[in-house]
């Protein structure tokens, strides 16, 4: 994390968070970030393909000079990097984890400049990653920004960090258990008209009452 805004966003994010995976939506208090919330926003994921701005801070809206509510993130990006972040973000909502992405965008004129992008996971109603609260924020001073339009944004390069320095531990318990319960993890091989199938007993074959 290069820029202050992620770090003190980063700080009340983990606060707020305490031993789960991620904080409510509703537990974040505007008021206790104020001195970033021109930099920062909030996604909501509708669909793999789909992850729309819901708020974006003034200064972001300023400095790429376009509006940001309602947009599809995704659309920022070409081709390859729109299937990165495609991924990244599968994995923070699977996972638990903190996106950090380095993008690099450009003005018509040529000028361009780099910027830390942060997306830290939020549940919403369901006990789900579904949204996540976010920064934008310039990697160093462009006195131009805010001057001209920011266009062709590209990632420059993206990590994932654990707050718990590993996936959570709800994430690793259901991951351990795999996608049968313990007690049908034994198989069996059946073989029909030269086909053979590999069957996990269960349910009254395994019942007392037999």
């Amino acid at each position: 994390m290069d820029v202050a805004v992620t770090q003190t966003l980063y700080a009340y994010w983990n606060e707020v968070r305490g031993d789960r995976i991620a904080p409510k939506r509703f537990e974040i208090e505007p008021s206790r970030i104020a001195g970033i919330l021109p930099d920062t926003f909030i996604l909501e994921r509708v669909d793999g393909d789909t992850c729309r701005f819901r708020l974006a801070g003034t200064r972001i809206c300023e400095t790429f000079g376009t509006e940001f509510k309602g947009l599809n993130v995704f659309e920022m990006f070409g081709e390859e990097d729109r299937l990165t972040l495609k991924r990244q973000i599968s994995v923070i909502c699977r996972q638990g984890a903190v996106g950090l992405f380095q993008l690099r965008a450009e003005t018509a004129t040529g000028l361009s400049c780099q910027f830390e992008m942060s997306l830290l996971p939020l549940m919403h109603t369901l006990d789900r990653v579904d949204r996540f609260v976010g920064a934008i924020a310039p990697l160093k001073a462009y006195p131009w920004l805010g001057t001209q339009a920011l266009f062709g944004v590209h990632i420059v390069s993206h990590a994932l960090v654990w707050p718990d320095g590993r996936q959570h531990a709800m994430i690793d318990n259901i991951s351990r258990q795999g996608p049968f319960p313990l007690h049908q993890r034994e198989a069996r091989i059946v073989r029909s008209d030269r086909r053979q199938f590999r069957v996990y007993d269960g349910g009254l074959s395994l019942s007392d009452d037999s």
